[in-house]
């Protein structure tokens, strides 16, 4: 009996371990500066909202002025709208993976849709049209992010980071590619390992991708029929293994950058200068900017879906 009692007991401690490491691996809020600049975008007392948890994993939130948020469930393989008053969620669509989400010029919801290994539009009846899912005959392997480029076109990264198990890869490299109104697709780039989030500048004369294997953020010149050139390392995110590496982002109208990394999300000015951290409870994947004036961030994270306050202006490509 004390045999067992003495096991038992074991069995406990170990379980309170557990759960008191999964309680303290949660981060705290918190703001880094690394340079005065950084308060002139975020209050020093900016506080940090849950807008909605319980999710599967997070991805691709969009703005839509209704009050509500795109977003993908990565783990629950569905498309919600999340209102931003009280957290509640609507399905939109049951999907295998969706990724990143943006809008065309149409205002049609553009998703990367990894199990497809396709580019789709998806409609508010919950269907979706394939507008893309090819690159020179060959599939592509799991486009991971998209966004609308000031040409109208629509411009998205092809890791193999969610090819469907099973599936072999066709195109022997992970590129990033340009999508016209035509539905013809041209590969800008195959300079990455792992290419993930991107973003233009507000100009349009930039272009920022991330390499999520390397934890850089690459930034190329851009010519008008969006050909790119002069691509070289613009910052790297360097973290411990567990960290998070560079993913989602987001510039602002100045042409500062908002990206997640390790712990949270770096912010970057236009020069590749990193003013500063903001860290988040749980490792961030994607933001995007909301609310009436766009200076809101909101960001999906792990579980949850977060809200932030800033100083500055979103740039919202339309």
């Amino acid at each position: 009996m004390k045999i067992l009692v003495s096991a038992l007991f074991a069995l406990l401690t170990i379980q309170l371990a557990t759960q008191a490491g999964a309680q303290q691996s949660l981060r705290k809020f918190e703001l880094q500066a690394n340079s005065p600049e950084f308060w002139d975008l975020i209050a020093r007392d900016a506080k940090l909202d849950q807008v909605a948890t319980g999710c599967g994993f997070p991805e691709g939130p969009v703005w839509d002025s209704a009050g509500f948020l795109y977003v993908s469930d990565e783990t629950l393989n569905k498309i919600f709208r999340v209102y931003v008053s009280d957290g509640r969620k609507e399905e939109v669509i049951a999907l295998g993976d969706p990724d990143g989400n943006t809008y065309d010029r149409q205002g049609r919801l553009i998703d990367c849709a990894s199990v497809l290994r396709a580019i789709i539009a998806v409609s508010q009846d919950g269907k979706y049209k394939l507008l893309a899912d090819k690159f020179e005959g060959k599939k592509f392997n799991s486009p991971n992010d998209v966004i609308l480029g000031p040409d109208g076109a629509l411009y998205f990264t092809d890791p193999t980071l969610d090819l469907p198990q099973g599936q072999k890869q066709e195109i022997p490299f992970q590129g990033v590619y340009r999508l016209d109104e035509h539905g013809n697709v041209r590969l800008l780039t195959k300079d990455l390992t792992q290419p993930n989030g991107l973003a233009f500048s507000p100009d349009g004369k930039k272009f920022y991708v991330d390499n999520s294997e390397q934890r850089n953020i690459r930034v190329y010149e851009v010519a008008r029929d969006g050909s790119l050139s002069k691509g070289h390392i613009f910052g790297d995110e360097r973290g411990e293994k567990n960290d998070g590496v560079p993913d989602g982002i987001k510039v602002d109208v100045q042409g500062t950058l908002f990206v997640t990394g390790p712990k949270g999300i770096w912010v970057w000015d236009a020069k590749g200068k990193h003013l500063g951290t903001i860290v988040l409870p749980e490792q961030p994947a994607n933001l995007t900017w909301g609310g009436q004036d766009f200076k809101t961030l909101y960001i999906t994270a792990t579980t949850s879906v977060y809200r932030l306050e800033t100083r500055t202006h979103g740039f919202v490509p339309k």
